[in-house]
């Protein structure tokens, strides 16, 4: 499926010490939500980061909206107040109240609307009080928060780092639907990337998803098309050696087995007694992270 880029990245490169992130061409679909997803430690808050303007010290080059790139990004306020941005870590001052959080964000930024940015901490049940240290509050509170900032602004894409992490089932709930009202809004002009360790609760707002391991993308593509890629195989315990070279993972039971493969390998598993089912977004990420996880290969070992 063919679409513009509201980020496109080429030659994208970190080094650390122990780690490397290289990304030899990136492009983050426009009018869509792209989940980033990988392991601890494969390489996403780095890439949101760089693509934020967090971090500057990588090597490579961005394209921001089809037309600035990097240096426009932090040379006209025009780019940085398109792109709205949520992180980890120490994202408000420890010493801040919550007066002083709606403050600083209504001076930092053109667009932010403080009615709004009430209305959303309503809504989100944020038991607000405005001499209440934001670091006080709970790691969901201050998860809910910060949404309610980055949701309260004028913007055209959106940058989440583990949105849904704190977040408990009923509130993930409440996040895609509101990732979703972003989305229709402007006619198909703004998108969103967010991270993710919950594959499953966020698969109902994931239009394309990104997997990284070891600082590398291993798979991409829009879900539904990684649905059509990839196949889900169930079988008696007879045939569980047959298909050990063709199924990407395999999970075993005294019964039998349980695995996926590429779907175009499936005549390879004719005259066994299988089934096989469509797969859902989460397991063919846990199935492509553990066929490239350092870790996996390891235990494997």
């Amino acid at each position: 499926m063919e679409f513009n880029s509201v980020i496109h990245g080429e030659n994208l490169v970190k080094k650390y010490k122990k780690f490397e992130l290289n990304i030899p061409t990136l492009d983050i679909p426009e009018g869509f939500a792209t989940a980033l997803i990988g392991e601890n430690g494969a390489g996403k808050s780095t890439l949101m980061d760089i693509l934020a303007g967090i971090r500057l010290d990588f090597k490579g080059h961005l394209q921001f909206f089809g037309e600035f790139d990097e240096k426009d990004r932090e040379k006209n306020p025009e780019v940085k107040m398109r792109i709205g941005y949520e992180g980890t870590g120490m994202y408000y001052m420890p010493t801040w109240t919550m007066q002083q959080g709606k403050d600083v964000q209504a001076l930092l930024f053109d667009t932010f609307d403080g009615k709004r940015y009430d209305a959303l901490c309503e809504e989100l049940a944020i038991p607000v009080d405005p001499k209440k240290k934001i670091n006080t509050l709970s790691d969901g509170n201050q998860m809910k928060l910060k949404l309610a900032g980055v949701f309260s602004r004028e913007t055209d894409f959106l940058i989440l780092d583990e949105p849904a992490s704190p977040l408990d089932p009923l509130m993930r709930d409440k996040l895609c639907d509101m990732m979703r009202k972003y989305l229709l809004e402007k006619e198909g002009k703004r998108s969103i990337l967010f991270s993710t360790h919950n594959i499953a609760d966020m698969e109902a707002v994931t239009d394309y998803a990104i997997i990284v391991e070891n600082g590398k993308i291993v798979e991409q593509g829009f879900v539904e098309e990684l649905k059509e890629k990839y196949i889900v195989v169930k079988g008696e315990g007879e045939d569980r050696e047959k298909v050990k070279e063709i199924l990407y993972t395999m999970n075993e039971n005294p019964y039998g087995f349980e695995g996926i493969c590429l779907a175009e390998q499936l005549d390879a598993l004719a005259g066994m007694k299988v089934l096989t089912e469509t797969p859902s977004l989460s397991q063919i990420c846990v199935a492509v992270m553990k066929k490239n996880s350092k870790l996996f290969q390891q235990k494997e070992g």
